[in-house]
């Protein structure tokens, strides 16, 4: 800088910019640390329980993370091609989401298998529901107003991830309580459909 001249002062507009930056980045970092918790929660539960859906739930965890992952990278960088890049992993895990979903409910349909009541289950799927909700709807908002398509697309994937935790929680209630195991895989072939639908815009959008 040369001496005597002063820093250009930003503008509201490229405060309010850097503010909302800030806020999606914390609400994917609040993202990643739930499903990094919850992989180890889901995982003891799935085994105490031996549940095919909860540890399926775990996988989606995994997904999950990696989704919030691009995310940051691309929120901490500028550039098209970062942004388009973005969009394709993202499209990408929705996809794997979808086949993990239709392997997973396939399974437990043929095999009829019957896994045992979830305490720790039922409470942590309550939980994550309600939590991944209020963020999808945080990230929604944000991605607006920075008109983001990559935060607003991974809004989606955190809500599929509320929508999923709410199929395996009537699942585990069903259950429990009438003995229906089959509940949960057919809560997971909607989600299927949803997952595709939401994988197919995204790459139909880049073309």
């Amino acid at each position: 800088m040369v001496p005597g001249r002063l820093r250009p002062v930003p503008t509201v507009r490229e405060i309010s910019r850097q503010a909302l930056i800030r806020r999606g980045i914390a609400l994917e970092c609040a993202t990643l640390g739930w499903n990094v918790v919850g992989i180890a929660v889901l995982a003891v539960a799935a085994l105490a329980a031996r549940s095919v859906a909860l540890a399926g739930f775990g996988l989606d965890s995994l997904i999950e993370i990696g989704a919030s992952t691009v995310v940051l990278w691309e929120l901490t960088g500028t550039g098209k091609a970062r942004q388009q890049l973005a969009l394709r992993l993202i499209g990408g895990g929705f996809a794997l989401l979808a086949g993990y979903l239709a392997i997973q409910s396939t399974l437990v349909l043929v095999t009829g298998f019957r896994p045992h009541h979830s305490p720790l289950g039922v409470v942590w799927t309550a939980v994550t529901a309600g939590v991944m909700f209020a963020l999808a709807a945080g990230k929604a908002r944000t991605g607006a107003a920075l008109d983001n398509p990559v935060l607003r697309t991974e809004g989606r994937v955190t809500l599929i991830d509320g929508l999923l935790a709410t199929a395996v929680l009537l699942g585990l209630l069903l259950n429990g309580a009438l003995g229906w195991w089959w509940a949960d895989p057919l809560a997971g072939y909607v989600l299927v459909g949803y997952a595709v639908r939401e994988a197919l815009e995204i790459f139909r959008a880049e073309r």
